[in-house]
């Protein structure tokens, strides 16, 4: 089941060009909305989001070896904002 989960979630992450450290990156409650947003209960632990970062670590090898290939394309980058949001530069 645990596999399933990170499978589900890997695919709307990867969808939307976010990375694995940028996925363990966001705090709890961010995560579990990401889940429900992937169609999946959240996780109870972070066994199964780190099962997920390293389906999308291997995600992106084969997208390097493979760029032409549909599968290798990000079908909702635009959305990637909603998730992980830039630093707001200080006033310098």
């Amino acid at each position: 089941m645990r596999r399933e989960k990170a499978v589900e979630i890997a695919r709307f992450v990867w969808d939307r060009a976010i990375t694995g450290a940028e996925l363990l990156a966001l705090p709890e409650a961010q995560l579990r909305k990401l889940a429900r947003a992937a169609g999946t209960h959240p996780p109870s632990s972070m066994e199964t989001w780190n099962v997920a970062v390293e389906l999308l670590a291997e995600k992106a090898e084969w997208a390097q070896r493979n760029p032409g290939h549909p599968a290798a394309a990000r079908a909702h980058e635009e959305e990637r904002i909603m998730w992980v949001k830039r630093p707001v530069p200080g006033w310098s």
